[in-house]
């Protein structure tokens, strides 16, 4: 079984696919370590680990290259964040999709939000990219490539509950193998959506929505933390440098130790 197989097989076992967040090869390496059996990379992670804000404000290349250090050298299904497709041009998307399943990840997560400017993609628009998406993986020996289809109605618009179950039913109809909803929290649409979708549907953890387990119970079939993780470590770095320059006393790197 080759890593897409793998990784497709993962959103339909009975345990909930619960993905680990890297953005880096370290951070991979650990979440491997610790027996995640995938890995996401975050594009919010890795724009801060390298001092930018996201939105793909990074030149793809770089990102790319951090994807493929990752797939390289971890031996669990790896699936890559390329935010939008860091292109509005429909063929540099498509170039930019399978030159990320080249580098051997198992799947794209790919947004409908715009970049360089506020709103969604229109749902037509949005469909005919990821049926030509699909159509090129197919064609270039990724048959099966997981293509997790990312809708921001949650964080755009004021009642998105209806919106989301037309795109996400479109996404899926136009190739997509998942739909992922960050934002959606309340337990009611969560149970709605995934009684309306015939696909995985990928949840991202906020305060408050936490638990695999819960989840589960409500149908859904992929749960990640995004950039919650990466935030802390950079959180926890920042405070403890500042407290090595304010107390100018170096005892605090070793407090764990015995």
């Amino acid at each position: 079984m080759n890593k897409i197989q793998e990784f497709n097989e993962l959103h339909f076992s009975e345990d909930l696919l619960f993905l680990g967040n890297a953005w880096d090869l370290f951070s991979a390496l650990t979440l491997e370590k610790a027996g995640f059996k995938a890995i996401g990379t975050t594009s919010w992670g890795i724009a801060n680990s390298l001092g930018y804000k996201d939105g793909e404000l990074i030149d793809f290349d770089r990102h790319l290259g951090i994807i493929k250090t990752i797939a390289e050298n971890v031996k669990i299904p790896v699936s890559a964040d390329i935010e939008a497709g860091y292109s509005e041009d429909t063929e540099t998307i498509i170039d930019n999709v399978l030159r990320t399943a080249d580098v051997g990840v198992a799947g794209i997560n790919i947004e409908d939000s715009l970049k360089k400017s506020n709103g969604l993609r229109e749902i037509s628009h949005h469909c005919n990219l990821l049926e030509k998406i699909r159509t090129a993986l197919d064609q270039n020996g990724y048959k099966d490539f997981y293509i997790n289809a990312r809708t921001d109605t949650y964080f755009q618009r004021q009642n998105p509950l209806m919106e989301t179950i037309e795109r996400a039913k479109a996404y899926v109809e136009s190739g997509a193998s998942g739909i992922f909803v960050p934002g959606l929290k309340g337990d009611g649409e969560i149970k709605e959506i995934t009684t309306n979708i015939s696909a995985p549907l990928n949840i991202l953890s906020l305060p408050g929505l936490t638990s695999c387990n819960k989840l589960k119970e409500l149908g859904v079939g992929r749960f990640s933390f995004g950039n919650a993780l990466s935030d802390n470590i950079f959180a926890y770095l920042d405070k403890k440098v500042g407290q090595l320059l304010r107390y100018k006393d170096t005892s605090l790197l070793y407090e764990n130790e015995h």
